[in-house]
């Protein structure tokens, strides 16, 4: 049998279409309900349903008060504030095309992605590094201002039109400007049971900033899509703090980066009483942090797999009973998912590359001024995530690294995930990067770079992997760091590890 998820389409999005008006439906009903807490140790700040909509709806029409028509592009260069989601949604109910950019990006990098945009605004605040973009700017003082103006109508239409734009983190190369329809929102609807198991009940706790898209889609809109609470921490809140604020506000779905819940995990007596569960993404969950959230706190984390171009598609979810090393989870239903070799899927259990088809309500418009990589991209029908896995006979799919990625030890292909995952069962070892290097001429050697809480030698390193790898997968090379190189979301950056300088231990 072929690796090939199929168990029928998604139901279609409805015409006319608002992203934002989707995200804002389930509220109507309780306006006096709490929709954002923004976490401080001393207290919160709380925004009701009612208020929430209001500002986004005043945004909107301040939007368009300044002669700003539908289809055009808004820069946002806001920092970790509440702001950010009522600008990004406020532009999104007018019509507009926000763009939600972090704000750790320097004013360079943003001139740079500005030109395969047609921006007619910026958001900003004084803080957010920004170059002079010759088009008008407004600042926070004008957004607050605009939140209390007469709300606008939303504007409705194609919801194949384009909703919004967001940035790849760069980690397969240069930042590609991913386009997005007003759809999307409503694929994301596969992943309230394929992954949260939300209810409007839930208070869903995400340790990302604002103005990070899976903060923006799994802290904020997906919690308002269901009417549930959604409780972020303050920008000052630091990885120590967060214990307290999961439990003083019970919290009942935690959501994090890996790393986030590494640094948790450092803090003694973890007491959650309303957690149901944890939710990771953005990089594979190490099954060593998996192991000790479980016996720390009592529950699962639940991951999932996803990316720029798609969000989330491929997850595990609370009727999980397998959280099995090395598996992604199952493609949610709806999805329609494959495993790809040169010529089409592979047979069930063979390597190959994992694969969305064209249909998926979820997936990008395209890349922004870049049609022929948009194309380069699909391989028939099927959009390529450039990552490797295998599918078993149920669904699941267990990952392997990226294509990219993927190491050459003596003619044997080897994931660096693998490899990453025996270290990090290491006591000492808290993170780990591993890559392959070219040490001569046709000659690449398996290099572990990693971060550990006490200097390690490197025949303790080679014993450690003599009982966890086969021969050929053992690094051949240990470089302790006292930091990985990383994005500014926190994902590792395997490129860079070949630029270390190797003072080996």
């Amino acid at each position: 049998m072929l690796s090939v998820f199929d168990k029928g389409p998604f139901a279609p999005c409805p015409t006319p279409f608002n992203m934002a008006a989707h995200v804002l439906a389930a509220g109507q009903a309780t306006p006096d309900k709490i929709a954002l807490s923004i976490l401080k140790p001393t207290g919160a700040e709380r925004w009701s349903y009612a208020k929430l909509t209001a500002a986004i709806l005043g945004t909107a029409r301040g939007l368009l008060d300044q002669g700003l028509t539908p289809g055009q592009h808004v820069l946002m260069r806001l920092g970790n504030t509440v702001d950010f989601p009522i600008a990004f949604l406020g532009a999104l109910a007018a019509g507009l095309v926000p763009v939600p950019t972090s704000a750790q990006l320097t004013a360079p990098e943003i001139e740079k992605m500005s030109k395969v945009l047609d921006l007619a605004c910026v958001v900003r605040d004084e803080t957010t590094p920004c170059p002079e973009l010759g088009i008008p700017a407004f600042d926070q003082e004008t957004l607050h201002l605009w939140r209390d103006l007469p709300a606008a109508d939303y504007h409705f239409g194609d919801p194949e039109r384009l909703g919004y734009i967001v940035f790849t983190s760069g980690t397969s190369g240069v930042p590609r400007a991913v386009g997005h329809a007003h759809r999307a929102i409503w694929a994301r609807q596969m992943m309230m049971e394929g992954w949260y198991g939300l209810t409007p009940d839930d208070r869903l706790c995400h340790a990302g900033a604002f103005n990070w898209t899976f903060t923006l889609g799994t802290g904020l809109m997906d919690p308002w899509t269901m009417g549930a609470t959604a409780l972020v921490p303050a920008s000052n809140v630091t990885p120590d703090q967060l214990p307290l604020l999961i439990k003083r506000n019970e919290a009942t779905i935690f959501a994090a980066v890996p790393g986030v819940y590494r640094q948790i995990l450092k803090q003694p007596n973890l007491s959650f009483p309303k957690l149901r569960h944890g939710l990771s993404a953005g990089e594979k969950l190490p099954q060593s942090i998996l192991s000790a959230w479980q016996e720390a706190t009592g529950t699962p984390i639940f991951e999932a797999y996803g990316m720029s171009e798609c969000s989330t598609f491929i997850s595990t979810e609370p009727t999980t009973t397998d959280l099995s090393d090395g598996y992604l989870g199952k493609p949610q239903v709806g999805r329609r998912i494959a495993i790809l070799g040169d010529d089409g899927p592979v047979e069930l259990g063979e390597p190959g590359q994992i694969a969305i088809h064209k249909s998926d309500p979820g997936l990008m418009l395209g890349y922004i001024g870049a049609e022929e990589e948009t194309k380069s991209r699909f391989q028939g029908d099927w959009f390529t995530t450039g990552d490797l896995g295998a599918m078993e006979s149920d669904g699941r799919i267990r990952f392997l690294g990226r294509n990219d990625d993927m190491m050459n030890a003596g003619g044997f292909r080897v994931s660096p995930v693998e490899v990453e995952n025996a270290l990090l069962q290491h006591p000492a070892i808290s993170e780990v990067g591993a890559t392959d290097i070219e040490v001569k001429e046709d000659v690449r050697l398996i290099a572990a770079f990693f971060v550990s809480s006490e200097p390690l030698s490197e025949s303790d390193l080679q014993d450690w992997c003599a009982e966890h790898l086969a021969r050929y997968k053992q690094p051949r090379i240990f470089v302790q760091l006292d930091a990985l190189p990383k994005n500014p979301n926190g994902k590792l950056l395997r490129k860079a590890l070949r630029d270390i300088p190797r003072n080996t231990h």
